[in-house]
């Protein structure tokens, strides 16, 4: 549907570099990446906002690189809504219906139809002044869908939601998309978003689009230490690979397949399991240490603990951190699977 090819733009102090990527029809495309990466810039480059200084936009294979946003068909909701705060729920909602001059019956059906589904209905009358952070959403996501857009285009869209409310909204756009059948762009700094809503994922960091995939791949084998360490593997080793393991300062790791030579290791802090004695497990990887420091995460407890003079950063939940007794000076034993260990 989409190809965006080699797009680049100097933006301030800010480059995007040969951004390349494109949409299916029907896709949920999560842009996911830290603040300051460009992913808002891309966005508004693809809505017409701004123009690239170089590359290529091609919708159905026609070039829309030049085209106004107004005859894109593309529905942009920014990351503050922009609502008018002047005219009613209903206004705004109809508001680009009424620039495409349709029939006032017309207009009036397709919005009840659309607040129905995003169950704000009941809110026509209101202005956005006297709406929820929520309800302002679902008012900004109905004006962008009542005008059934080619692409839907969303930047940040559940940033400035409470956590009950934002996973509310996760699990509605789920069903809206369904009933819609609408294609998007989704840019996003939460892991949570993409891996809930996504069906494939581009990673974006300092003006590149670095690595591009289905979530589970992008996730599970990040392409390098720069991804991997964005994607939360904090347990970044260095190494010589000897076949079935790797060497790490005198410490064996083993990992799946054959590896040779210098590489790196990366382990996620949630695929290592902590207990005071030694486990008997089908895990390959099973090494005793010493507490080092302790974080307390509220509801989770981040341990680091030395071993062998290799710092390995845990996590578990405070109630297991209790039980156990868990203090800076403790032993313990760490283990992980060889699947969880990424090579790259």
């Amino acid at each position: 549907m989409l190809e965006v090819k080699s797009i680049s733009k100097d933006y301030g102090d800010f480059k995007l570099r040969d951004i390349s990527f494109d949409v299916k029809r029907r896709e949920h495309f999560i842009i996911l990446g830290p603040s300051g990466a460009g992913k808002t810039v891309l966005l508004e480059i693809i809505a017409g906002v701004i123009e690239p200084d170089s590359g290529k936009l091609l919708l159905d294979g026609r070039d829309i690189t030049d085209l106004p946003p107004e005859k894109r068909n593309f529905a942009y909701i920014p990351q503050n809504y922009a609502l008018f705060p002047h005219l009613s729920v209903f206004d705004n909602i109809a508001f680009g219906l009424k620039l495409r001059k349709l029939p006032r019956e017309e207009i009036e059906r397709k919005v009840r139809e659309v607040s129905e589904t995003l169950g704000i209905s009941h809110l026509l009358h209101r202005k956005p002044g006297t709406l929820s952070g929520g309800e302002q959403q679902r008012v900004a996501i109905a004006r962008a869908l009542v005008i059934e857009p080619e692409l839907l285009l969303m930047d940040e869209p559940f940033a400035n939601l409470d956590v009950q409310l934002k996973a509310k909204l996760i699990g509605e756009m789920k069903r809206w998309r369904k009933e819609f059948g609408f294609t998007a762009i989704h840019v996003t700094h939460s892991f949570e978003e993409a891996l809930s809503l996504g069906d494939r994922v581009g990673v974006m960091l300092k003006g590149r689009l670095v690595q591009v995939g289905k979530l589970r791949e992008v996730f599970s084998n990040p392409r390098n230490e720069e991804v991997a360490r964005f994607l939360g593997f904090e347990n970044v080793l260095e190494g010589i690979g000897k076949g079935s393991y790797v060497e790490v300062n005198g410490l064996e790791i083993s990992v799946v397949g054959d590896v040779r030579g210098r590489v790196r290791l990366g382990i996620r802090p949630e695929d290592i399991v902590i207990s005071r004695k030694e486990v008997e497990s089908s895990a390959r990887n099973s090494f005793r240490g010493m507490i080092e420091g302790i974080e307390d995460l509220g509801p989770i407890v981040k341990v680091s603990v030395n071993v062998s003079g290799i710092r390995f950063r845990a996590i578990v939940t405070k109630s297991s951190a209790v039980d156990m007794d868990l203090e800076e000076g403790s032993e313990v034993w760490i283990v992980f699977k060889a699947s969880s260990v990424r090579v790259f």
